[in-house]
């Protein structure tokens, strides 16, 4: 029997596609494969947006002819689109060839829900109350070199256009001595790269362990290796944490640190907690001890009642931050959070020119930051070969991609290359 997995989102669910892999397997799965030849597909969904919410039910809906022709396929939906309030009843009466709905809460029973389906037409597991961190849970990792590492679940920061709190449950940080160990174990397996997460790292805490203590500990397991992590709240990246950066050669320079506004009003609206002044403090801050520092970020146009001169504050502060790239978005109402119930929500038309000017002011910063890479030599971690290219790829530190030509397979290698061109975020070379 094989399976599929198809995954909506963030690196988070990226990981956790990785933990149901695991959880498929143990129960006599035994690859992955095509949706259209497994024999289970699951759908691990995203509800953070609306587009992704769209995008899972088409993927979803694509299904009803391939279900109603091979006896014995299970489809079953997880993840946070799931555990939503009132969205299984939704995909129960859009979609009723789904076999089994899980939430974020439950994913660890998906083995168990399986078995019932079995003796059960149409199996829906939700637990609203139940938080535990799921420790020792089993995980198929598919991202070689690297590997992703949960600190913490959950969130507790409540931005108003955010729907996470409500789906994930409040944080909850794992054992600090259960992550120094599953990063060491990792390394020993020969994983090049570790990245940290939670939906905010800098509010980890177990017991006396904060997160540049965690961050500190990770760093000093030895072999070579790359350690980032993600996501920084704003509100909480310090001083510590900073020092602990520079401590270490193996903690990456790059620092995604969403700002998601650069007008101290709407940060207000959203209760993110932080002015834009305190937020170009914290920048300031990472640049005069780590000058070779980058930063990445999230950003939001038209949130209600934004103006036309605090968009413009967001674009200020695009070069003001010097962000390395951004992830920009459009504001999405999400029901059950309270930004969807503002007045002032921004038409369309206003929406478009403000994101189109947003990405050009972003992939400025992102071509001109890339071409000071042309002549230079940098070091990038393998990490796959692109046949469309005819190249193989990897990242160097600061997280753009590097494309170079090698005779040897060398995935999962730390390669030196030097850089002939720049296309945006890409760099093109050659292996030394």
């Amino acid at each position: 029997m094989n399976y599929a997995i198809v995954t909506f989102g963030c690196q988070m669910n990226l990981h956790e596609s990785e933990k149901i892999a695991g959880i498929l397997r143990s129960v006599g799965y035994e690859k992955e494969v095509a949706p259209e030849e497994a024999d289970i597909i699951v759908f691990n969904t995203c509800c953070i947006r609306e587009n992704a919410e769209n995008h899972a039910f088409g993927n979803i809906g694509a299904l009803k002819k391939l279900k109603r022709q091979k006896k014995g396929l299970i489809i079953a939906v997880g993840g946070c689109m799931a555990q939503e309030p009132g969205k299984a009843q939704v995909l129960k009466e859009k979609f009723p060839f789904i076999d089994i709905i899980f939430g974020t809460h439950n994913i660890f029973e998906l083995a168990s829900l399986i078995e019932r389906k079995k003796s059960e037409k149409r199996v829906i597991s939700l637990y609203e109350d139940r938080l535990e961190t799921e420790d020792g849970a089993p995980a198929c990792r598919t991202s070689y070199p690297n590997a992703w590492v949960n600190i913490t679940y959950g969130c507790n920061n409540f931005c108003t256009y955010c729907i996470v709190p409500y789906v994930r449950g409040r944080e909850r940080s794992r054992s600090a001595d259960v992550i120094v160990e599953e990063c060491r174990a990792l390394i020993a397996e020969g994983y090049k790269e570790i990245t940290l997460l939670g939906q905010n790292v800098n509010s980890y805490r177990d017991g006396d362990v904060d997160f540049p203590e965690l961050l500190d500990r990770v760093a000093a397991i030895e072999g070579k290796f790359r350690l980032r992590f993600m996501t920084s709240h704003p509100k909480d990246f310090s001083e510590r944490l900073v020092a602990v950066m520079k401590k270490h050669d193996k903690i990456l320079n790059l620092l995604h640190l969403p700002a998601q506004s650069g007008s101290s009003r709407i940060l207000k609206l959203m209760n993110r907690r932080y002015t834009r002044e305190e937020y170009l403090a914290k920048v300031a801050l990472l640049k005069r001890e780590i000058p070779e520092a980058e930063i990445t970020t999230d950003l939001i146009v038209s949130f209600p009642t934004e103006t036309e001169e605090e968009f413009g504050e967001t674009l200020s502060l695009v070069r003001e931050a010097d962000f390395s790239s951004a992830f920009t978005f459009v504001y999405s109402p999400r029901t059950g959070t309270a930004a969807a119930k503002m007045e002032g929500q921004i038409p369309e038309e206003v929406s478009k020119d403000r994101i189109t000017r947003l990405v050009a002011a972003v992939n400025e910063n992102t071509r001109r930051k890339s071409e000071k890479y042309v002549g230079r030599e940098i070091e990038v971690l393998c990490e796959d070969f692109d046949e469309k290219r005819g190249l193989y790829l990897g990242r160097e530190p600061l997280g753009r991609m590097g494309y170079f030509a090698s005779e040897n397979n060398c995935v999962g290698e730390f390669v030196r290359m030097k850089v002939t061109r720049a296309n945006g975020v890409s760099l093109y070379g050659e292996k030394i």
